[in-house]
């Protein structure tokens, strides 16, 4: 079995996601036939650092033996088993440790199986909640310019990213959007704190004039994601807190990307010192091993949908495998190694690293107009001679030419447009660090010679 061999059976039958399909044909997929720590593998032999923890999913590793082993004595007792009517000692547990590790007040947990399907399941628990308040009339979503929930088309709607979103425009329901905080935006000489709190005049006069019909303001805390990495200040956040709760409106946390000490906390909003009143958490959760979304939320909304059936106030929404227990004795092998091991301490002195590398190799760079992190999160964002207010066309692709690089110094560093960022598994070594940054040191140097 070889690469080759490999890549001609999967273009004859498999459609890839968020691909033209039509560019693997020049570049194809890389076959994986095992990983390890922070490294994939390939049939032919060629290792990669996992730069993008495969699509933010991966915490401790390819092939962790701890989240292995529980995995597997799991499949010794229980692989599945509906959740209506029914439940198990994972799921139980994990609701428990859910409880306890997110922000105080977030007591109740209902479980999807991936982050769009969580969204969902928050963007009709707000609006139910209302509804079964006496408050039918708020049937809106509030959002942010650049923000990226989900593919499904709930979340979709409360989005702001057209690569995505423009194609099923007709389809989604109307939301609000605001322009967000993002400090990509920033005047010359402005902090982040600064801007993120000028940015927030326009979210309360949108506050001030929707309120009576909005369910929910719907974020990503600290970065958001898809929309090219871009982040902001906690001060926003808590504005945002003190916002809703004046104007009767819930808070919407979307940690699916941020949480479990991506940013440098276990969760984003801690930084902030606030608790929203439903916290979306998924990717990270399982460590990256199985699909698995939490909607964490409190006893205030629980306890609008708890009545007699006859009322009809029940929240009627499922997934098959929602809960199920092989990814929630992942989740419970996940944590605790979080509580075991100081993992947050560690990964912030692995952002120091992320940190000093990255101004090292790009603080002089003449077409770098950009660097940002927060935690274990880190991006840089080619500029025509370093101008944010002069992208490079997206038609070049530039961002693609530093991926293909990265291939050759046996790197997986995919890009989002003209941005090139770092978001490794935790259990990276400061010198795989530094050889990541400097790849794509060179692959940026080539991307923009001409």
């Amino acid at each position: 079995m070889n690469n080759q061999t490999l890549v001609a059976r999967d273009l004859a039958r498999v459609w890839h996601p968020c691909t033209q399909m039509k560019d693997l044909e020049t570049l194809p997929p890389i076959p994986f036939r095992r990983g390890e720590g922070v490294y994939l593998e390939d049939y032919d032999g060629n290792r990669y650092i996992d730069a993008v923890s495969s699509w933010w999913v991966n915490l401790f590793g390819h092939a962790n033996p701890r989240i292995n082993a529980a995995i597997a004595d799991q499949l010794e007792h229980v692989e599945h088993v509906m959740m209506a009517g029914f439940t198990h000692e994972p799921v139980i547990r994990l609701s428990e440790k859910l409880a306890e590790v997110t922000p105080e007040g977030l007591t109740r947990c209902f479980y999807a199986d991936n982050g769009s399907s969580g969204i969902e399941a928050a963007l009709k628990m707000s609006y139910h909640y209302w509804r079964n308040s006496g408050r039918g009339e708020k049937t809106k979503f509030i959002a942010l310019t650049n923000s990226y929930h989900g593919e499904t088309l709930g979340a979709l709607a409360v989005g702001d990213v057209d690569l995505f979103k423009k194609t099923y425009s007709p389809l989604l329901m109307d939301s609000i959007i605001v322009e967000g905080p993002d400090c990509f935006h920033r005047d010359e000489g402005e902090s982040w704190e600064a801007h993120s709190r000028k940015m927030f005049a326009q979210m309360e006069a949108a506050l001030a004039e929707h309120a009576h019909e909005a369910c929910a303001v719907i974020v990503e805390p600290l970065v958001q994601c898809a929309g090219q990495m871009r982040m902001y200040d906690p001060v926003y956040l808590e504005l945002l807190r003190e916002a809703c709760d004046r104007h009767g409106v819930h808070l919407i946390a979307d940690e699916i990307a941020v949480g479990f000490g991506r940013t440098g906390t276990m969760f984003a909003c801690e930084q902030a010192g606030i608790a929203p009143d439903f916290m979306c958490l998924s990717k990270g959760i399982t460590g990256g091993y199985l699909p698995l979304c939490a909607v964490v939320t409190t006893e205030d909304v629980y306890a609008a949908f708890y009545d007699d059936f006859e009322t009809l106030r029940a929240f009627l929404h499922s997934h098959s495998y929602t809960g199920n227990p092989l990814a929630c004795r992942a989740a419970l092998a996940t944590i605790e190694i979080f509580e075991t091991d100081d993992v947050i301490a560690r990964n912030r002195e692995l952002a120091q690293v992320l940190h000093d590398s990255l101004h090292e190799a790009f603080g002089d760079h003449p077409h770098v107009g950009d660097i940002r992190q927060h935690g274990m999160i880190g991006a840089i964002e080619m500029c025509r001679d370093g101008d944010r207010n002069q992208p490079f066309p997206w038609q070049e692709r530039r961002g693609l030419r530093v991926y293909r690089h990265g291939l050759t110094r046996g790197c997986l560093l995919r890009p989002l447009g003209n941005v090139t960022y770092f978001m490794p598994p935790y259990v990276i070594t400061p010198d795989e660090i530094r050889h990541l940054v400097a790849t794509a040191r060179e692959g940026v140097d080539r991307a923009t010679a001409d």
